[in-house]
């Protein structure tokens, strides 16, 4: 059972101050993941000139020191407190100082070193901003657990960080294409959209500070409420092999996460594909931002509606619903007759309204279900692992962005792509990456949606117990 603090260190009640300052802290994460998630691939292999092969196995490698960099930090946010006042909020303001070096650091303009030292810089610099990120993703995201016990509140809090998210999402897609993007006639007449990478430092140095004020708000608007510091935890290698036990023992957290590893390699991590569809088929990116039409329509929908649906009908069986549509209509949208032209345009983006509505369902509510999972995990055990625990699950979806950005790498192989500034691609190659960018969206719809209907085992009687107890 969660114990929450005592009368005499209580703290203000939940409300809109929480909901608001949480929302904030993925607002700051998201101008950093958003710009790195959508941009990096194609500044690299666009205006720095690193081959598709090669750029796949640095991002793998990464992933690799992820391994051990998010297990690290995630028993550090467990044990070592920075702050007698608050468990969390020093590691995320921390963390976001350094986020905003290796941010700018990542889109430094090395076009002119040797290639093996261009290699060496994207490996490195990744691998510095992924520490830089874990230091502010993991106890934020952490943070979730001990700021409600009550599972509305814990789902109004996952809606208002979806909400949060999808700020900078909209900034990076309406705005940045008109700034690094230019029109440009190629080597045999053809009018083309080209990459200025040059435009990547000062737009990483300005959402740099934008991320900075957001994070630094979250630390002064949320409020923890809920103590597990009487939990008998362990330290170093035990905590680390205690924490992977609880994790790989807890079924509705592998559920929860195999699904969150399709969703973020083959979802979020594949937005270049769309980019690459208006740039190379559509052949404008200045339409790049109408895409949002198709993947945040949904969003908004279930925004407005989700705290009604889950509370009527459980939040496991609202997301199967939502995927099991957006799994039809990834199936459906390879055979669609997609033209580059508006016609197509406006059938393009229908076609991502179905499959997205799926993946809106399971993104705005993912969240609350890695509490509830965490929760499962604190009764089950006793241990106060919040930190430990969403570290994994935080290394398996940044495993996820990795698996994405090298399927999407291996995939532009497989059809053809030819990196470097102003390369000519294969006349076939527009219609080629809009099939590669529907292929990998229906995937990923699918293995999310098997998941969670098959693995994860937290239904709406768990939840409505949940509640139950907490009211005792």
């Amino acid at each position: 059972m969660t114990k929450a603090k005592t009368p005499q260190n209580a703290v203000r009640p939940f409300g809109w101050l929480d909901k608001i300052g949480y929302a904030l802290g993925d607002t700051g994460c998201g101008f950093s993941f958003q710009l790195v998630s959508t941009f990096m691939q194609l500044f690299y292999m666009q205006y720095i000139g690193i081959s598709e092969n090669a750029y796949a196995i640095i991002i793998m490698l990464s992933k690799i020191f992820d391994a051990v960099n998010d297990i690290v930090i995630g028993n550090l946010v467990d044990t070592k407190r920075l702050s007698k006042k608050s468990k969390y909020m020093p590691w995320i303001l921390a963390g976001g100082i350094t986020l905003v070096i290796f941010n700018v650091m990542l889109f430094a303009p090395v076009k002119n070193l040797p290639y093996a030292g261009k290699c060496a810089w994207c490996l490195i610099a990744y691998c510095l901003w992924s520490i830089a990120y874990t230091m502010v993703n993991v106890p934020y995201g952490s943070l979730h657990s001990v700021i409600t016990d009550d599972p509305q509140e814990k789902v109004s809090l996952s809606t208002f960080r979806s909400i949060g998210a999808s700020l900078p999402a909209i900034v990076i897609m309406i705005v940045l294409p008109a700034i690094v993007y230019n029109k440009t006639v190629n080597a045999n007449g053809d009018e083309v959209q080209n990459l200025k990478g040059e435009t990547l430092l000062p737009v990483a140095l300005v959402l740099s500070a934008f991320a900075l004020v957001a994070l630094w708000a979250t630390t002064k608007m949320v409020k923890e409420r809920v103590d597990h510091s009487s939990a008998e935890n362990a330290v170093g290698f035990k905590a680390m092999m205690s924490s992977a036990k609880s994790f790989f023992t807890n079924r509705a957290m592998v559920g929860a996460t195999i699904a969150s590893v399709a969703s973020v390699a083959l979802f979020n991590s594949t937005m270049a594909l769309n980019n690459m569809v208006f740039q190379y088929f559509f052949k404008d990116t200045s339409k790049i931002s109408i895409a949002m039409i198709g993947s945040y329509a949904p969003m908004v929908i279930f925004i407005i509606l989700i705290g009604k649906l889950t509370k009527k009908f459980g939040k496991k069986n609202v997301i199967v619903t939502a995927m099991l549509i957006g799994a039809i209509s990834g199936i459906v949208s390879l055979f669609a007759p997609i033209t580059p032209d508006s016609k197509g345009m406006v059938i393009y983006v229908c076609c991502l309204m179905g499959l997205n509505l799926g993946n809106a369902g399971f993104q705005i509510s993912v969240w609350a279900i890695v509490a509830d999972c965490i929760e499962v995990s604190y009764r089950k055990t006793g241990k106060s692992e919040e930190g430990s625990l969403y570290a994994l699950y935080s290394f398996f979806r940044k495993l996820a962005q990795g698996i994405g950005q090298a399927v999407v790498a291996l995939g532009l192989s497989a059809i053809g792509f030819v990196e470097g500034e102003n390369a000519i691609q294969p006349e076939s190659f527009g219609e080629n990456v809009k099939t590669l960018y529907f292929v990998v969206l229906a995937v990923g719809s699918l293995i999310a949606f098997l998941s969670m209907k098959f693995i994860y085992n937290i239904g709406k009687k768990e939840e409505e117990e949940f509640a139950a107890q907490t009211n005792t």
